[in-house]
């Protein structure tokens, strides 16, 4: 029988459960699973919201094949205006462990298109991904959204970095470097050194429950600073960010009484695999104009050390951003975060190595949220 792309329907809820449960036994991965309800539980469409999700099924008669979500949401082109697009997030594929499947994959991609010309991908853990390679090999532009880190407790970090603590022999410099105290001084140093090249002045920064028209006046004030970047007027950023996510810290900074930028920090979901015990805090969205990213920065990073952080991480794209980080004491990294644009959106942000230093894309982007930041 043909396979068939199909709105998801409480009716195929049974057979997205088998799907999950052939993952599952096929790779012993858990989290290689799609929602087992038909309406997501993140961004759900109700009224008129800005941004939405939905899901698709790729039903082979009364078995699912595949599955993919669609994020619809709202960017800003400078110079061109307001478009309606979505992110094309969380698919999976029987072809993972049947090959006689392997072409569900393509089917997905271009039932998307098809819905939503104007599709995107980000994250998906670098070039060499088979969804990375795969978006390429249908005309996607990909670049790479900047990682960057700094480290408040050294001591801490070396002992419980595990990504850096695979060899035994590099295990044990960490953890001579931990002990001696050397370790200590070279990451003090290296960060103290980048954060010598600037300081923002004086700001205040205080938390706030939710966000109001004044984060939509600076939405408008500063959108011309960027390439592209997902709309973050006062309505999307409430949906986005609820007073009622007791996950998520929102902080407002200002300069002589009035709004100059905000920022959402968080403590990242638990991922023993890569940081060990560590409480790991991001810097997961922000915005301000590029004069202010400095203050917005240094203001994010203090409220993610007053609760505790060991290590504060973040991915930006767009050049203030990313100076503003470095002049905070961030180092940069390597990134495996991968911003994919069809063909049509490609044309839309033409000219694409050019425009793309000033993309503002950030951890919050694409499916980063609820908590998978």
């Amino acid at each position: 029988m043909a396979i068939v792309i199909e709105p998801y329907r409480e009716k195929h809820e049974p057979a997205v459960a088998e799907f999950n449960r052939r993952l599952r036994e096929a790779t012993a991965d858990r989290d290689l699973v799609f929602s087992q309800k038909a309406i997501p539980s993140w961004l759900p469409r109700t009224g008129d919201i800005p941004v939405w999700n939905e899901f698709f099924l790729a039903v082979d008669g009364d078995a699912v094949r595949g599955a993919y979500a669609l994020k619809h949401e709202q960017i800003f082109v400078r110079g061109k205006g307001v478009y309606q697009v979505a992110c094309y997030h969380h698919a999976l594929s029987e072809g993972i462990i049947d090959r006689s499947y392997a072409r569900v994959g393509s089917l997905l991609v271009r039932d998307a298109l098809a819905r939503q010309p104007l599709l995107y991908a980000l994250g998906m853990g670098g070039y060499e991904r088979p969804l990375a390679k795969m978006l390429s090999a249908l005309g996607f532009s990909l670049t790479l959204v900047p990682f960057y880190f700094r480290v408040v407790h050294p001591y801490t970090f070396l002992l419980e970095m595990q990504v850096l603590r695979e060899s035994q022999w590099r295990a044990v410099l960490m953890n001579a470097a931990a002990v001696t105290g050397t370790g200590w001084l070279a990451i003090k140093f290296a960060q103290g050194v980048a954060g010598l090249r600037g300081h923002p002045g004086h700001f205040l920064a205080e938390e706030v429950t939710e966000f109001s028209e004044w984060a939509g006046d600076l939405w408008t004030k500063a959108r011309d600073a960027v390439s592209i970047g997902s709309v973050r007027d006062a309505n999307t950023l409430r949906v986005l960010y609820p007073a009622s996510d007791r996950y998520l810290t929102r902080v407002r900074v200002s300069r002589d009484g009035a709004a100059i930028g905000w920022a959402v920090v968080g403590e990242r979901r638990e991922d023993t695999q890569k940081f060990g015990d560590m409480r790991v805090g991001s810097l997961i969205d922000c915005w301000a104009a590029p004069n202010d990213a400095a203050a917005v920065v240094r203001a994010a990073a203090r409220a993610l050390e007053k609760r505790g952080a060991d290590l504060i991480v973040s991915n930006q794209s767009h050049h203030a951003w990313r100076r503003a980080l470095e002049n905070a004491g961030f180092l940069k990294g390597p990134s495996n975060f991968v911003f994919a644009a069809s063909k049509k959106l490609t044309e839309l942000l033409q000219p694409f190595d050019e425009n793309r230093r000033s993309f503002h894309i950030t951890r919050a982007d694409g499916d980063g949220l609820p908590r998978n930041f």
